[in-house]
């Protein structure tokens, strides 16, 4: 079954080509050559800039399409794959409006032979739109090559983090100069049908959110001001413990999400688990940052007891919501963030309906956090099962399913390393459960 990610990724696709194919009377003309070269321009041109226009409403980060589509996790994986598409597409569209003179320079081609222009009248829409149009061509190449320039970066994961928050808004200047092209070059009878009304609801939208992006305003309503209360080192897991004491507005959260915390406007927010319930007589919120890049290798250097920090949220939908009887959490190393928090939750409000198997596993055993996880477990009813691989080896499923009998009836949550988690995953589909509906995963990767 397609996830509601896929179905977002190739639904826009697909409807986009089934109003071009519908709309554009000569859809399926395949000679002469240019007037082939000329409907593949504006289809790929009409599904790049589709592309483009969703990715910068998404970087408004919409609640309702992050409840539609399953958590902000997900949102930003259809962001990822929005932006390689909005790449490939929008090279396509290029190489058809270039390659063809690139043949013709070389003689490989033989030049258009063109008719008479048909008649505009002054003064219109048409006209105005078609006065434009060699400058929209020029400064929309420009654009093209360097949002090409940018998407690349986006994807190279060595790149730093601190340099790509800052390059990265630059694409919503890019996108408002490829809008421009856009609205100039779409063949102007599409303008008067379904499917010119769609790009123009899309390119509305995405200059919109290009200009929010642009003024700094994504998510203005869901920032507070919070400051830091304690810090707590746990140099085995090299993992630091915040509490960051937050003010009476912000809206609480539930055990499983995650925050957009900010301590140095140079380097922009960073997401982070919560590992802590929501208390509103204590209004604090815990994260447990892993040293796992630059940014949070400097962190327990740069972060200090009462300096202010911005946190925005919460999102996710890790939120142990379901119906099954059981549920099976596994996590590991700094994956047991989520689970700490509902463990917290379920201390103060207990489950009594659902009985629940913890497996953390981790590579070194840090004696704090082990003792503060058992005494957690105990006081939630919660079955702790704990392995320090070297010494219990690697978790599967076959270990699980041996502890657990009765597996089939619950639900699993995991958190932890993509790897084993997809390798958790394809297993358990081996055994027939069914991991669409029974199994969650937060996609906790923002580039």
């Amino acid at each position: 079954m397609m996830s509601r990610l896929h179905i977002s990724l190739w639904g826009s696709l697909i409807a986009l080509s089934i109003l071009w194919l519908v709309f554009e009377p000569n859809a399926y003309t395949f000679a002469p050559f240019f007037s082939l070269r000329g409907n593949m321009v504006q289809y790929f041109g009409i599904l790049a800039m589709g592309c483009m226009s969703i990715i910068m409403v998404l970087a408004l980060r919409p609640r309702w399409l992050e409840g539609w589509i399953g958590g902000l996790d997900k949102m930003y994986r259809l962001h990822k794959w929005l932006g390689i598409s909005a790449l490939v597409l929008s090279v396509t569209h290029w190489l058809w409006a270039k390659g063809p003179k690139w043949a013709v320079g070389l003689g490989l081609l033989e030049r258009r032979q063109r008719g008479p222009r048909p008649q505009i009248e002054p003064g219109t829409l048409e006209s105005i739109l078609s006065s434009l149009r060699g400058f929209a061509e020029d400064i929309g190449e420009w654009a093209f090559y360097g949002a090409a320039a940018l998407m690349v970066l986006a994807l190279i994961k060595w790149f730093p983090y601190r340099l790509f928050f800052k390059t990265h808004r630059l694409l919503a200047i890019t996108y408002l100069v490829l809008a421009f092209h856009a609205a100039v070059l779409l063949k102007f009878s599409y303008w008067a049908t379904p499917l010119g009304a769609v790009m123009g609801v899309l390119l509305i939208s995405g200059g919109v959110a290009a200009v929010i992006v642009l003024l700094r305003r994504v998510a203005r309503d869901r920032k507070v001001n919070g400051t830091i209360r304690d810090l707590r080192y746990h140099p085995t897991m090299r993992t630091l413990e915040i509490d960051v004491e937050v003010p009476a507005n912000w809206p609480g959260h539930q055990a499983g999400q995650f925050a957009f915390a900010m301590s140095d406007p140079s380097e922009g927010p960073h997401p982070y688990t919560i590992a802590s319930a929501w208390d509103a007589s204590t209004p604090r919120l815990t994260f447990m940052v892993k040293e796992l890049g630059d940014h949070t290798r400097r962190l327990q250097q740069k972060l200090t007891i009462g300096q202010p920090v911005t946190v925005e949220g919460p999102y996710g939908r890790f939120t142990f919501e379901d119906r099954s009887p059981r549920q099976i959490w596994v996590s590991g190393g700094i994956g047991l963030t989520p689970f700490l928090a509902r463990l917290e939750q379920l201390a103060k409000s207990p489950d009594s309906g659902k009985q629940i198997d913890f497996f953390h596993c981790a590579a070194e055993a840090d004696d704090g956090v082990i003792a503060r996880l058992k005494a957690a477990a105990s006081a939630a009813g919660v079955r702790l099962h704990l392995l320090v691989t070297p010494q219990d080896g690697l978790l599967d499923g076959d270990k699980i399913r041996t502890t657990v009998g009765e597996w089939q009836q619950a639900s699993l949550w995991f958190c932890g390393p993509a790897g084993f988690g997809l390798s958790l995953r394809r297993d358990f589909a081996s055994k027939g459960l069914n991991v669409g509906r029974k199994f969650h995963q937060e996609l906790f990767s923002m580039r």
